[in-house]
């Protein structure tokens, strides 16, 4: 008997999201024995451990086709290509056409170039691969930009991913309709550089007006969630819209990177640490009880100790609570990789510092929430999550995807405990 495809994912949300979409299209071709490993660019230990995987579903599946795609593949697809376990390398756009598929279900390997990666700068669409229902029963993931058009120092991802592009509005607001149609009670929207979404539409319209949108055309729709955005580029509509729309969930993960200046300078961000602080105050004076998770890097090169403790001081001057510590590693091919470096300890050392600020802060959030009632979206039996996107344990049994009122009694790590009321209103 053949064995389905099988599908790795590496990396971010969005590969997630678009190893589902390669899924319909692996068994809408009669895909056979295939494995496919999606990977990740974003550091050099991502492709690395990409690598240790292919090796390992190797083993595991001697007689399957291993494909692999992804960022690291779009990126450098002569070193998979070059690994005895790969078959074919597919880039990022050919992943999500249905002829690459077709071509990886013929029964000869031969039928199939073994290389099969474009120019992803050409690349100017991006619906096509739009899927119902990704996520749990609960949650439901929309991907409406993909793409990025800045230059971070640190980065390949715009190299793995292409120019920024748009999913239309109207797109987007259809399929959140059959979503919600088929029962999920949550949202939320995805990209690459979510905050440039509708540059390149027709009007150039900003992501607030996407948001506002929705929330006015998807009235049924009880909770919407935008995952991650660029602070320096929240639009006025978006604004209004925090301050606004219950149903746009009080919870932000901003894209900062670092707290000092001269390093943000470095990086070639658009913002400096004063914009996010200004950025956190606003969005906290419009929705008083909003919640702000953050990307920041430790050890960036020329990163001094003095530089290091201005990231470790906007923790608590952005009140961050939901923290991504990321120990810098260099990327072949990029600016800041031949910067002056710092040391392997120093970075590890602060990453640790960062972490550790990180779950005082979280400790701190938790304490505040016992007590409270909230509506919680339950994403297993007895698993939830509050609109600040904390996890929360509850005491009985609940069905997946329902909402229901959870009087918060304690915390236990980083999960609140919480005790049934009712089904929220």
């Amino acid at each position: 008997m053949t064995e389905a495809p099988r599908f790795v994912t590496l990396g971010c949300r969005l590969n997630a999201y678009e190893t589902e979409a390669m899924k319909h299209l692996a068994a809408e071709a009669g895909a056979g024995e295939v494995v496919v490993v999606n990977t990740c660019a974003v550091t050099s230990e991502a492709v690395r451990k990409a690598g240790q995987e292919i090796r390992r579903l190797r083993r595991a599946h001697p007689d399957a086709r291993l494909v692999v795609t992804g960022c690291a593949a779009q990126v450098e697809p002569e070193r998979f290509a070059a690994m005895g376990e790969v078959d074919v390398v597919v880039g990022n756009a050919e992943k999500m056409r249905p002829e690459t598929w077709a071509g990886l279900a013929a029964d000869f390997i031969g039928d199939s170039e073994t290389v099969q990666v474009d120019d992803i700068m050409s690349v100017t669409e991006t619906a096509g691969h739009l899927i119902d229902g990704f996520g749990t029963r609960a949650r439901a993931y929309v991907q409406i930009q993909n793409g990025c058009d800045h230059r971070c120092t640190f980065c390949v991802i715009p190299f793995g991913r292409g120019n920024a592009r748009s999913v239309p509005a109207g797109v987007a607001v259809d399929q959140i309709k059959r979503l919600v149609d088929r029962g999920y009670n949550e949202v939320v929207l995805t990209g690459v550089d979510l905050t440039s979404w509708g540059t390149d539409l027709p009007g150039t319209p900003p992501l607030g007006d996407l948001v506002m949108r929705i929330l006015k055309m998807v009235p049924d729709l009880p909770r919407l969630r935008i995952s991650s955005i660029d602070s320096i580029e929240a639009d006025p509509r978006l604004m209004e819209a925090i301050a606004t729309e219950p149903r746009l969930m009080p919870h932000l993960h901003l894209s900062l990177q670092h707290g000092d200046d001269m390093i943000l300078k470095r990086m070639k961000r658009r913002h400096l640490r004063d914009d996010a602080i200004r950025f956190c105050t606003e969005a906290r004076s419009l929705r008083t009880d909003i919640v702000f998770g953050a990307d920041i890097i430790a050890g960036f090169p020329t990163e001094t100790e003095a530089m290091f403790e201005n990231s470790l001081a906007l923790v608590e001057e952005c009140g961050l609570t939901w923290l991504h510590v990321f120990p810098y590693s260099p990327r072949p091919g990029t600016p800041a990789a031949r910067m002056p470096q710092v040391h392997g300890p120093d970075i590890r050392a602060r990453a640790k510092r960062l972490r550790a600020a990180g779950s005082a802060r979280i400790e701190a959030y938790l304490q505040c929430q016992v007590g409270k009632t909230l509506p919680v979206l339950m994403e297993t039996p007895t698993l939830g999550r509050t609109p600040h996107f904390a996890e929360v344990l509850v005491d009985g049994p609940a069905t997946e995807g329902s909402i229901l009122s959870i009087r918060l009694t304690g915390y236990e790590g980083d999960q609140l405990l919480g005790k049934t009321i009712a089904a929220a209103a």
